[in-house]
Parts: C-alpha cells; structure tokens; sequence
C-alpha cells in the first residue's frame, strides 16, 4: 500500500524532489509552510506516514516499516534520488530511510531530534485524545473543551484537533490511528535501528528552547551521521518550523541548493 500524499512546486521530473515527513499525531499539511518556502525551486511531497492522516491503517508502527513506505512511495514515484525533510518523529523516519538506502538520499534534513532513545512524553495528550474518542464530540469546540483539562497549551491543543475530521458516518474522530500509536509507543520513542554510518550530507536543526536534542546526544549523531552538522534556531521550540518559519526555511534552502 501507497502512502497519501500531496505533489506542489514544480511538475515532478522538472526539479529536484524534496519529502517532507511530519511528526507523531501530525499530517501532511504540518509542513505548508516549509512547503511553500521550497515550492519555487523544488518538486515538493507532503506525504502522511502510516497511521496518520489519510495514508492506511496497519497494526505494525516501527521505524523500518515507515522507512520502507518511504522508499515505495519514491519507488512509485520513479524518484532516484531525493532531498529529506522529517521533523522530530518524521525525522527518525528520514534518518531510517537513509540507513535503509543511502543512495536515495541527496541531502538530509533532521528537525529537532535525535538518533537516540527518549523517555515518555506523550502521557498527557494521549490520555486527552482518548477522552475525547471517548466522548464521541460532535464539534472541535467541545474537544478543545475536554482537552483543556489535560492539555493547557492552546497552540499543542490546535495543533492536535487539526486531525479531528468527520468519517464516512460523518462523526468526529481521530484521523490518526490512535489505538496503534499508543501500544507502539514504545518503538516510536526508541531509536532508530542504526546499522553503520551514514555518509550523507546532513543537518540537524534544533530549536534552541527545546530539549530533543542535547549536548550529549552529540557522539550518536556523528557515530551515525559522519557527515552531520547542526544549526540552532534561536528563539523556538521543538516546533521551530511554526515559530521561526523564516530561519528554518532559509537555512534548509541554503543547505539543499
């Protein structure tokens, strides 16, 4: 099966191609914006990684698995080569693809995460998500309403209820498949499976307010990544493509160009 995804900038075969791989609970509309920024220049795919958005459903969620729809959509695509973009769960599955087959890689970019294992994040949200699966909503404002007592953040509350969506019964729910996400969390939050050291050209952007990646996540980027270099965005967050779109955009137009 066929990731969902969208084609924008310039007619494929005409440019060079970039993929842009979105973060966990996210789709492909996560990131437009980087998408816009690229659209003049580049062949750019929005693409909804398994279990999210309108791609398919399946009870399997690990990296090598994401990392292979990757390498099928390329391959159905007849894309030899391409430019990578995933930011924080999306960019583990960039980096996958990348040890899965190198060659298909021109160059690689890494939003906000790491090559490591990390601890649970996620308790909160999806204890939120599932109250609201629960309540069978009939509005985003009633979910917001519930979500509100996990989640005090408003911007981590829009962001999520951009997946609440009405289905062929025209209920509200979930367009990612929470149920999975959740019994796989355990394999989302874990590193990638790292077999030797990837030569591409790769840059690593992180927000400088942000915790993903650390002074001591150093050594297993370069073991992983020899080629790598990192550039802070100042003033944002683990979404720093939201909160900086100007500097993220021209520092992966720099890079890639």
């Amino acid at each position: 099966m066929l990731l969902n995804y969208k084609l924008s900038g310039q007619p494929l075969g005409s440019a060079e191609p970039v993929v842009l791989l979105h973060g966990l609970f996210g789709s492909l509309e996560n990131l437009n914006i980087i998408a816009r920024a690229l659209s003049e220049s580049f062949t750019v795919i929005n693409l909804d990684l398994r279990n999210h958005g309108q791609s398919f459903k399946s009870d399997v969620m690990d990296y090598t698995s994401m990392a292979q729809d990757v390498l099928n959509l390329l391959e159905h695509l007849k894309i030899n080569q391409a430019h990578l973009v995933g930011h924080s769960m999306g960019g583990k599955v960039a980096m996958q693809v990348a040890m899965l087959d190198e060659r298909k890689i021109n160059k690689l970019v890494v939003l906000d995460i790491a090559p490591v294992d990390y601890h649970p994040r996620h308790d909160t949200i999806i204890r939120a998500l599932n109250a609201v699966a629960t309540a069978q909503v009939a509005s985003r404002a009633e979910a917001d309403a519930i979500m509100q007592t996990y989640i005090e953040e408003q911007g981590v509350r829009g962001f999520l209820l951009k997946s609440l969506a009405k289905n062929e019964q025209g209920q509200l729910e979930w367009r990612f498949n929470l149920g999975v996400i959740e019994a796989n969390y355990n394999k989302i939050i874990s590193n990638i499976n790292t077999t030797h050291s990837c030569l591409c050209d790769t840059l690593f952007l992180k927000g400088n307010n942000s915790d993903y990646i650390e002074a001591q996540h150093r050594d297993a980027i370069m073991q992983s990544f020899s080629n790598a270099r990192a550039k802070i965005i100042q003033g944002a967050g683990h979404w720093l493509h939201a909160e900086k779109p100007q500097a993220v955009n021209r520092s992966i137009i720099d890079f890639i160009q």
